[in-house]
């Protein structure tokens, strides 16, 4: 047992280095601008779809339960603000993030260790080109400013899913729907989800790309690697919004 929690530890320890020589680049040169394009295109507009997709389904699912409970109290009117909050504040970054590592997360893992085990890491060492420069950085970058636009995205797609479900399932009033929301939604709800989809963007990138270099024994390797990816990453994102959401409630009901 202790052998095992010591190789976690060791483990962690590995990552933070990682995360620090990876930041480390972020003002050295050159800074491949194309690079940066060519994954921010890859991890945030190719993922439109699946966000636009999954955030419509989840503003639908959620409308359907909040306005069946609240029409019990005759307060459905209540089911646009309430839906709306939860989105903007947790389901939005939440359920963005959990769908993009199944995407791109695993995607990243596995292309990183793909070039670990064929020897391309090793060849661009060889050159003098940092796989961390090249490689991670440009991939770490996308990911805190793709999830943020995709947040809002999935905010805006499932804001429009529940009114469809309110209104044209259990008929509630629009104009009376809409004035409710917009008097319960604040902009501070909306910049929680940004800020917490930034801060989950940058650990699914390192986490992935962390466990993508340390790829061995080959396919199976990759394999493993992409595995351990999506399942450490998305443990890490759900801890870590736990602890975001308990500090951001002290600072707005301080």
């Amino acid at each position: 047992m202790l052998r095992f929690f010591g190789k976690k530890l060791e483990e962690m320890g590995r990552y933070f280095v990682f995360v620090g020589e990876t930041l480390g680049y972020l003002s050295r040169r050159p800074f491949r601008i194309g690079q940066y394009i060519a994954e921010i295109e890859r991890l945030g507009v190719n993922s439109v779809l699946i966000i636009f997709l999954s955030g419509g389904a989840i503003g639908m699912i959620f409308a359907l339960q909040m306005a069946a409970l609240l029409q019990q109290f005759q307060a459905e009117i209540g089911t646009g603000a309430a839906v709306s909050v939860a989105l903007a504040r947790e389901l939005a970054p939440v359920i963005t993030t959990l769908m993009l590592i199944a995407k791109n997360g695993s995607a990243m893992a596995a292309e990183l260790g793909t070039m670990q085990v064929t020897e391309q890491i090793d060849a661009l060492e060889s050159m003098s080109i940092s796989a961390l420069h090249y490689l991670v950085l440009p991939r770490v970058v996308a990911s805190v400013l793709a999830f943020p636009v995709l947040t809002l995205l999935a905010n805006v797609i499932g804001a429009v899913g529940a009114y469809v479900v309110s209104v044209s399932l259990y008929a509630i009033d629009s104009a009376g729907y809409l004035d409710y929301l917009f008097s319960f939604l604040r902009p501070r709800d909306v910049y929680i989800g940004l800020i917490k989809a930034a801060i989950m963007g940058f650990i699914v990138s390192t986490v992935c790309c962390f466990y993508g270099l340390r790829t061995s024994q080959g396919a199976k390797g990759v394999g493993d690697s992409a595995t351990k990816a999506v399942v450490v990453s998305s443990v890490s994102i759900l801890v870590t919004d736990y602890f975001l959401t308990s500090f951001m409630i002290r600072i707005i009901y301080a």
